[in-house]
């Protein structure tokens, strides 16, 4: 079952969208060139991967960088996830809705037929419940089959707040700055799955410095 949100429930989260939209504008975003010649690369689709923690800069990132290209993301078929894609949906992005563990084959079909038909895609590999900064296989396959390049996103706070969610999920705080790190990963390095997913974990690690990432 892939659970909906609609009715009185969308009308209460459209405000919420937008102040949700206000916020990310407020927010300083600091990038080195390199970063943003990849982030900003659209003669092909690519595949977005970033940490669940991240997702609140998905949106923006998606604003600032991407311009018109349409973007897909996995979203789980949970009641979270109908809060979540319900907010993509406000803010112009679309969801594929499934996981590992619930309805993984028909979200993946959905992401190849998106990526294939030219949008960008968005991949939280430790999602929707983690371990956090877990990898998991269905992370690559996607990008394996259209040979898409992953763009693997980190980020830098100056100023943030942590859910107490199995995620310390980040809330930067409103006019922070956000210090963006990008980098490509070809599908010719995910040839071999279980090399690519190290590399993959080792990489989005090295991206988003965090002492619960240390911790593991």
């Amino acid at each position: 079952m892939v659970h909906e949100i609609s009715g009185w429930r969308r009308l209460v989260l459209w405000p919420l969208a937008m102040l949700l939209q206000l916020w990310g504008r407020t927010l300083r975003f600091e990038i080195d060139e390199d970063a943003r010649r990849a982030i900003t690369k659209r003669d092909v689709p690519i595949a977005f991967i970033l940490w669940h923690n991240r997702l609140f800069l998905a949106p923006e990132i998606y604003r600032r960088y991407r311009g018109k290209r349409p973007l897909v993301a996995l979203i789980s078929a949970s009641g979270d996830g109908a809060w979540l894609t319900a907010f993509f949906s406000l803010v112009g992005m679309r969801a594929a809705r499934g996981s590992s563990s619930r309805l993984g084959r028909e979200a993946a079909t959905a992401l190849l037929a998106a990526q294939r038909a030219g949008y960008d895609i968005g991949i939280t590999p430790d999602g929707p419940r983690g371990p956090m900064y877990d990898v998991k296989p269905g992370a690559v396959i996607v990008p394996r089959r259209t040979g898409a390049p992953l763009l693997v996103f980190g980020c830098e706070f100056t100023g943030v707040w942590r859910l107490r969610s199995w995620d310390k999920f980040c809330l930067p705080k409103p006019f922070s700055r956000v210090r963006m790190h990008c980098e490509v990963v070809t599908a010719e390095q995910l040839a071999d799955r279980e090399n690519g997913l190290t590399l993959l974990r080792n990489r989005l690690l090295a991206l988003n410095p965090d002492p619960e990432a240390n911790a593991r």
